[in-house]
């Protein structure tokens, strides 16, 4: 009888444990799965949803407050510092003179946290070293006089990812909080997700990251902040586009995390670089927007011997595949930074205008046409190790271009349009194997009398494109511009000091479509959207891009695009064929783009 009982106990005692582990397993537990891209340490991994709350209604929304594991912080040396100590016997006095005395009872926190949030609003109010100056950056379009012109797009309670790399660079960091606070104010802090990834930095960015912690927390914005090491112990011996994929690639994880295990996905992606005053940014979302783009890049402005030359130069291209020039703010219509005949003569207007690639300074990117369709950042592989004792391999003229990550993901935007649209005309048809079909109507076209009207149009328009040269190039007073030759590599190395000339476009050695007969990538740059940098005069650049005057149009459409250029046939490479960190010599080249090439390499 009494093994009997016994044994009774120890099955009941078997089920009860078996039942709370089950119940735990499909109630309470989340997913500690991860994949070789998320984070390894399931402690600051975003939650799957559990069973009550798949079996009701999923939770999609960013509260801190419900959901703890939405502000991390990734990577901090919590090692003892050398005044560590009296830190927090200094924290500790404060708190016991200043602060415990005050607290009455838990009915009086509400009005603690409010004092705290409005001595952050107060401190972060734009009074940073470069924030404080945004008033004086006067625009035409009235843009500072309507707040109001931003009311329908904060009605629209969208989701906004900030993402912020930062290598070494906490002179920009307290400006950026500033901006984060502000969009916070206007955004709602529930839809906006904060991810700071601190690459190896060695100056103050790491303290900075900890206030960033604090004020991010007391708002109740979701945030991850991560500090990363270096990819080389010697940074002179990286390769700068694959060090920079790198980082672009994990400050972006929590974007896929949330996609992946809560369903929550992102309107529009926004990179902070350098400093953008606040409604810039809010303008060129608009602009996103209304043109239903892929990614709306900012200017990059920045002061050089009393003026201010464009830079980021190396990630930009306009339309037709060429550099901007290292044109100055105050340049003539005839000298501006797009060689391209619309973009220039958009750009005089303020107005945005469409280019190959980009990204001088903030930009914002729509996700559901890049990273939910599978993009990533990627670099060229084919570099040369300079710690390597063989010499640099020799690479083929048309060998793929070896420049930035973000050259490569304007080129996979391109390529991704073309191929979005072939499989929406591929699923409305009932057809199967988009790329096998493509390659089909090429064979077709290299029979057909109409492939011989693609050459003659590629023909004339590279035709038109020379002869513009040519003019810009003779000037109005017959002064050649030596920056005016397409291709030039006035922005490269000098031939004497080992640059390259560059060459003419690679004509392709085989039939293909032109790229103008593919869906074109919608690519904008804002020229309203200007980024600087600490001590830039606000005043005198304002002056010199908007001058005072003001904007005839009123209402989106001034913003819209309403004809789309294709691809250009070829584009100026520029180039780091070996390590050598950020500073590593660039050379040039033309290279050929041909996105049904690229197809045919997706079959």
């Amino acid at each position: 009888m009494v093994p009997t009982l016994r044994r009774r106990s120890l099955s009941r005692l078997l089920f009860i444990v078996t039942s709370l582990f089950f119940i735990r397993l499909f109630f309470f537990s989340s997913s500690s799965s991860t994949t070789s891209e998320t984070i390894q340490s399931s402690a600051y991994q975003i939650k799957e949803h559990n069973f009550i709350e798949r079996a009701t209604r999923p939770d999609k929304s960013l509260n801190v407050q419900r959901h703890k594991f939405l502000q991390a912080r990734m990577g901090r040396d919590d090692r003892e510092g050398v005044l560590g100590q009296i830190i927090q016997n200094g924290v500790r006095d404060y708190w016991e003179r200043f602060q415990l005395p005050y607290i009455v009872n838990r009915e009086t926190s509400s009005m603690d946290a409010q004092h705290v949030v409005s001595s952050i609003d107060q401190l972060l109010s734009l009074n940073g070293w470069v924030a404080a100056l945004c008033p004086t950056l006067t625009r035409p379009f009235g843009q500072n006089k309507h707040d109001e012109a931003y009311d329908d797009l904060i009605r629209e309670d969208h989701l906004y990812y900030i993402a912020i790399v930062i290598h070494s660079a906490d002179h920009f960091l307290v400006d950026q909080l500033a901006v984060i606070v502000q969009m916070a104010k206007r955004l709602g802090t529930n839809n906006l997700f904060v991810s700071m990834l601190d690459y190896d930095s060695t100056d103050s960015t790491e303290t900075l990251t900890d206030l960033c912690e604090a004020v991010l927390t007391l708002l109740g914005v979701p945030f991850r902040i991560r500090r990363v090491p270096g990819m080389t112990e010697d940074p002179s011996a990286a390769y700068y586009p694959l060090e920079e994929a790198h980082m672009r690639n994990l400050a972006l994880e929590p974007l896929r995390e949330l996609q992946v295990k809560r369903n929550i996905k992102f309107h529009r992606v926004i990179w902070l670089k350098g400093f953008t005053c606040p409604n810039d940014i809010l303008e060129t979302i608009k602009i996103s927007f209304a043109n239903e783009a892929a990614m709306v890049c900012g200017m990059d402005w920045a002061e050089h011997n009393g003026f201010f030359i464009f830079s980021d130069r190396w990630r930009t291209r306009d339309i037709e595949g060429d550099q901007f020039r290292q044109s100055k703010s105050s340049s003539k219509s005839d000298a501006v930074p797009p060689r391209d005949t619309l973009g220039a003569a958009r750009y005089a207007k303020h107005l945005p205008f469409q280019v190959f690639c980009c990204e001088a300074g903030t930009h914002v990117i729509d996700p559901e046409q890049s990273y939910y369709r599978g993009i990533t950042y990627r670099a060229g592989t084919d570099f040369h190790n300079l710690s390597r004792a063989e010499g640099a391999p020799t690479r083929e003229p048309d060998a793929p271009c070896l420049d930035s990550s973000q050259a490569w993901f304007c080129r996979d935007l391109w390529v991704r349009a073309a191929r979005d649209a072939m499989e929406e005309v591929d699923r409305e048809n009932g057809v199967g194997g988009h790329v096998r079909r493509d390659v089909q109507v090429v064979e077709v076209a290299a029979r057909d009398p109409l492939m011989e009207g693609w050459e003659k149009d590629r023909e004339d328009r590279k035709a038109k494109n020379d002869k513009e040269v040519v003019g810009r190039a003779q000037g109005g007073q017959g002064q050649v511009d030596p920056d005016a030759n397409a291709g030039s590599d006035y922005d490269a190395m000098p031939v004497e000091d080992g640059g390259e000339e560059v060459p003419l476009p690679v004509e392709p050695t085989r039939l293909a479509i032109p790229n103008s007969d593919f869906r074109p990538a919608r690519i904008l740059v804002n020229p309203r959207c200007p980024t600087t940098y600490a001590g830039v005069s606000h005043t005198q650049l304002a002056l010199d891009l908007f001058g005072d005057g003001e904007d005839d149009e009123g209402g989106v459409k001034k913003y819209v695009l309403d004809d789309w250029e294709g691809a250009p046939e070829s584009f100026v490479c520029q180039e780091q064929r070996q390590t050598g960190g950020r500073k590593a010599t660039k050379t040039q080249r033309r290279l050929g783009f041909s996105i049904h090439e690229e197809l045919k390499h997706l079959s």
